[in-house]
């Protein structure tokens, strides 16, 4: 803080914010590269669709599917020969066992149902109800 003092004999303080600008300033820039990263998951090329739903705020749980076929429950990297009991320990504490798919546009749609696959092994942890994420698509209106 720093005091000048006056032909009068009066005291005046004048904050200095310079160190403040600068802790703020470096804040700023901590949270604008930390927020993509904390919001990006597992990097998936979405597919698009025409009807969709509003998603919840809050995913439970949610598996990735990348298009070389590497999963991930939430964050966590698995096989399919561990995720049937992965699942198993993740719906442990969750009432409603609804499970978000998260799934790369460009997976071949068979490697999902091939027998012994991803689907069976979701329905052998006992979750029946699924839910596929996808981008909502546009539409291009062209000549009118």
């Amino acid at each position: 803080m720093a005091i000048s003092i006056g032909d009068e004999g009066k005291y005046r303080s004048e904050p200095n914010v310079v160190p403040l600008c600068d802790v703020l300033l470096v804040l700023l820039i901590i949270f604008m590269v930390v927020t993509p990263l904390v919001q990006k998951g597992v990097d998936l090329r979405l597919p698009t669709a025409l009807n969709t739903v509003q998603m919840p705020d809050n995913l439970d749980v949610v598996l990735h599917i990348k298009k070389d076929g590497i999963m991930y429950l939430n964050q966590d990297k698995i096989t399919v020969e561990n995720l049937t009991s992965r699942l198993e320990e993740a719906f442990l504490n969750i009432q409603e066992k609804k499970l978000y798919l998260r799934i790369d546009g460009d997976l071949e749609y068979g490697k999902l149902v091939e027998p012994n696959g991803i689907y069976d092994k979701i329905r052998e942890a006992g979750i029946e109800n699924i839910a596929i994420i996808a981008e909502k698509k546009t539409t291009d209106k062209i000549g009118g």
